[in-house]
């Protein structure tokens, strides 16, 4: 059994922002291996299916990210789930947009969806750290990190989402190197892929 939790904040209004990339992810994954429809359960949305044989449960926090762990800690406790059978998608300030970093533990790094959920659950699960970019002054993170992605930023976005669905399969098998160079190879494939891709066109 697996657990996929996307970090955002819920509602119309933040549905674009660069803080709910999570949501977008995990959105993504449900839509490419056909989970079954979300559902209002342990004070989020949640929905169920397969991904590489095991049982994969994808949760979106309906809290506010600040309290992204109260919905977490009750998904976790209902199914008695292990935090190193979680993985938690969330946006990064500090990589460059469309790049991404998986580690398992570690600190919070300032994010508060993050915080919130080692608080509840300790810190020994997955991080998959989405890069959105830095708008170089500290004073405006906030603000950037809740404006809606805007159009150009799509080049880099959507591959990114389609990326991590497809190769999701080797981090719920726990090959977290395999999941980030399969993700990095969708991405970029190498020269002589390219050209073979180019010539089929």
């Amino acid at each position: 059994m697996r657990l996929i939790v996307g970090l955002g904040n819920p509602g119309a209004r933040y549905e674009r922002n660069r803080h709910n990339i999570g949501f977008m992810a995990v959105d993504e994954i449900v839509r490419r291996h056909r989970f079954a429809p979300f559902r209002t359960k342990f004070q989020g949305k949640i929905a169920e299916g397969t991904i590489a044989g095991k049982r994969v449960y994808a949760l979106k926090p309906q809290t506010y990210m600040n309290a992204s762990g109260d919905a977490v800690g009750e998904a976790v406790r209902f199914y008695k789930i292990a935090p190193k059978e979680i993985a938690v998608f969330y946006d990064e300030i500090d990589l460059a947009p469309g790049r991404l970093r998986v580690k398992r533990g570690g600190g919070a790094a300032g994010h508060n969806g993050i915080r919130s959920i080692d608080d509840v659950i300790g810190e020994d699960y997955w991080r998959v750290r989405l890069g959105i970019g830095h708008p170089g002054v500290k004073e405006l993170v906030q603000p950037y990190v809740l404006q809606n992605f805007a159009v150009e930023e799509m080049a880099w976005l959507t591959p990114l989402l389609a990326a991590v669905a497809e190769a999701l399969p080797l981090l719920v098998a726990d090959d977290a190197p395999g999941f980030m160079t399969k993700v990095a190879l969708i991405l970029k494939p190498p020269a002589k892929l390219r050209a073979v891709e180019e010539k089929k066109d």
